[in-house]
């Protein structure tokens, strides 16, 4: 009887070993609508929501001229400067990659400020800005330019009412513009630059930290930016 026990018992404890595994539960799903903020995404941070300018500071010298039309920024109407202040309010960079999808509509001009300050007034006086300015526009410094310090000159190296690729890169002392991937300004700040002889009425022009700002440039002026990301080096 003993025997019939002990083998009744080994053969339960042989049916338990074989017994299946039950299943993992299957990982936590994100939830509906969310996806990887651009934080997790190799360390590129988003910089425009595509519904309102949260995180954007205006300065309201024209009013009206930054406003969100179908999830992009539509920047016309008159002189005024948008500054990214970032979740805190309190952005700065000092190395970074750039990157937005711009598009200029005939005859329009705007620009990208690096390096810059809030300032209520005016063109900003600190940093440097890197040019947005369609073929028929007539400044003739051209997107993908770094302003007054190394142009492109007389021919915008993409056509109007197109979306095309916008990058900057800062690292030291050295400033990359990209368009559609291709190189358009590569240049290295000097060893005691000093941009009060070296350029005229542009005495804050030189590398220091600070934020990017998008200009609107003037009321016959129509330019969109979208997908803007910022990712520090």
């Amino acid at each position: 009887m003993k025997s019939i026990q002990l083998s009744t018992l080994a053969a339960l404890a042989l049916l338990s070993a074989c017994k299946p595994a039950a299943p993992e539960a299957p990982p936590a799903e994100m939830p509906q609508g969310k996806a990887p903020s651009a934080e997790t995404q190799k360390g590129w941070i988003t910089m425009f929501n595509g519904k309102d300018l949260t995180g954007w500071k205006d300065n309201g010298e024209t009013p009206g001229s930054f406003t969100v039309e179908d999830g992009v920024i539509k920047v016309g109407n008159g002189r005024a400067h948008l500054f990214y202040a970032g979740i805190d309010g309190n952005a700065s960079f000092k190395n970074f990659e750039f990157k937005a999808k711009v598009k200029h509509m005939p005859g329009s001009n705007s620009g990208l400020y690096i390096h810059t300050q809030f300032q209520e007034t005016g063109w900003p006086d600190a940093g440097y800005e890197c040019q947005v300015n369609s073929t028929g526009h007539k400044d003739p410094k051209k997107t993908g330019g770094l302003y007054a310090v190394k142009d492109v000159l007389d021919t915008a190296p993409v056509g109007d009412d197109e979306w095309f690729d916008y990058s900057i890169k800062v690292e030291g002392k050295h400033i990359v513009i990209s368009i559609n991937g291709k190189v358009t300004t590569d240049w290295t700040e000097p060893e005691g630059w000093d941009p009060a002889t070296a350029l005229k009425n542009m005495a804050g022009r030189k590398l220091s930290e600070g934020t990017i700002a998008i200009q609107a440039h003037d009321p016959k002026s129509v330019v969109y930016y979208k997908d803007l990301m910022i990712r520090p080096l």
